[in-house]
């Protein structure tokens, strides 16, 4: 009787158990799924990550691809889908804020204060393409303020993600770039630079219910979950700022 009811239970937890499309901005990818891993255990049901630059996913979502829920790099493209009735309204909420960092897989070339910048023989800086990244225009943002873009200009390489500009810079391919701290916090050597926030505005990072979703109580648990101690615990070891 007990072994009955014990398979009964199971059955109808893997019954109950759903499913959640999320996408999510390629800086977030690890905490995502370290995020839905907590998730999974704590109510049984799956967060599927699907991870790509904030502007490319703003674009998919916008031509009907079926996420239900959006992990943005920024608060513009969430409060842009709200706008434009591809997402659930009183929804969006500020789950991380990014830390931008400029990092090399050489040791000793990055220094402590981003003066590799103005560097002469430097070849190569690799960003995510300011279009569709919001690491990218802080990148941006970061040289101007450091009077050093102009110089910048022609070596700059884009990265159609934050995740390919540290491929860029992992791979050696480029000598140094900006990446999202997230990415680099369990990277070994090299060097690197932790960009004080006041050379760009603040990267907030919001998630909002997107319309495919809005009646599906696993998307809503979800996004409820990013706001736990134990989502926040994981978000905030990633290196995010938590607001």
């Amino acid at each position: 009787m007990a072994l009955a009811a014990a398979w009964l239970g199971l059955s109808v937890a893997q019954v109950s158990a759903s499913e959640v499309s999320v996408a999510v901005a390629a800086n977030f990818v690890e905490p995502a799924r370290a995020v839905a891993e907590a998730f999974h255990t704590a109510t049984g049901d799956t967060a599927l990550i699907s991870p790509g630059a904030s502007g490319q996913l703003f674009t998919q979502i916008s031509h009907g691809a079926p996420y239900e829920v959006f992990l943005s790099a920024d608060a513009e493209r969430p409060q842009a889908l709200v706008a434009g009735g591809y997402a659930v309204g009183q929804s969006r909420f500020t789950y991380a804020v990014g830390r931008l960092a400029l990092y090399s897989a050489s040791p000793g070339l990055v220094d402590g204060q981003g003066l590799v910048l103005k560097r002469p023989d430097l070849r190569t800086v690799a960003i995510a393409d300011p279009a569709v990244a919001p690491y990218g225009v802080a990148a941006e943002e970061t040289m101007r303020k450091l009077g050093a873009y102009d110089a910048l200009k022609p070596k700059i390489v884009k990265g159609a993600s934050i995740a390919q500009a540290y491929q860029f810079v992992a791979t050696g391919a480029a000598e140094i770039g900006f990446v999202a701290q997230s990415q680099i916090v369990t990277v070994k050597g090299g060097s690197r630079w932790l960009v004080p926030e006041a050379l760009h505005a603040p990267i907030e990072q919001q998630a909002v219910l997107l319309k495919a979703g809005a009646n599906d109580p696993a998307a809503r648990a979800f996004l409820d979950f990013l706001k736990t101690p134990a989502a926040r615990t994981i978000i905030s070891r990633y290196g995010y700022d938590l607001r």
